[in-house]
């Protein structure tokens, strides 16, 4: 699996993530807001994106979906629940669903609501450990529940999955909220 973390550089401070089969060249984009700046880096790879996965409903993590199917004609993955809230879903997922990219990448959802109550997080399995968290989990925190999440729920999210993670697992989330800027984000903090 190679993974390229794209750095917004908005506002918000996204990061959109693209994660790559190495056989195969096929690439997942993950909460694709700048569309340019994720079509720019395949093109640059040579890897072809196939499938887009948004880990939740929030525009900052949606908007760039119509632009990159268009450009790709790639499938839009959701939470099974948010077809009503993200436009164009082709594949809803839940909980132990498996997202195959090209050959030999797989990555399980994890059904993790608290943010949002549709909120998918993808895990990584194997020697190098991974966590796509959107908006669940930061490198230095826990997201929010101001618009449409559950402070109840995002703890037992914490308490009855993340906090199983393996300790060496890597986290990619959606957001430098840390505001330690993109040159200095530790790659190797780890998930506790």
């Amino acid at each position: 699996m190679i993974v390229e973390r794209i750095w917004t550089g908005n506002a918000y401070r996204n990061f959109n993530y693209l994660i790559a089969c190495p056989d195969s060249g096929e690439a997942l984009a993950i909460d694709p807001l700048d569309h340019v700046k994720c079509l720019a880096k395949a093109r640059e790879r040579g890897w072809q994106i196939t499938q887009i996965f948004n880990t939740h409903e929030h525009h900052d993590h949606i908007g760039g979906n119509a632009a990159m199917v268009e450009a790709t004609g790639a499938k839009v993955l959701a939470h099974e629940r948010a077809g009503a809230s993200i436009p164009g879903v082709d594949r809803g997922v839940g909980a132990g669903d498996v997202i195959k990219v090209g050959n030999r990448v797989e990555l399980e959802c994890l059904d993790t609501p608290g943010h949002t109550m549709c909120h998918i997080c993808l895990c990584a399995h194997g020697d190098r450990p991974a966590i796509f968290s959107g908006d669940t989990l930061f490198n230095a925190g826990a997201g929010n529940c101001h618009h449409g999440g559950n402070p109840d729920a995002l703890y037992d999210t914490f308490s009855s999955q993340l906090a199983r993670l393996p300790d060496t697992t890597r986290v990619y989330p959606g957001h430098d909220y840390n505001g330690m800027g993109v040159s200095s984000i530790d790659e190797e903090r780890r998930c506790c």
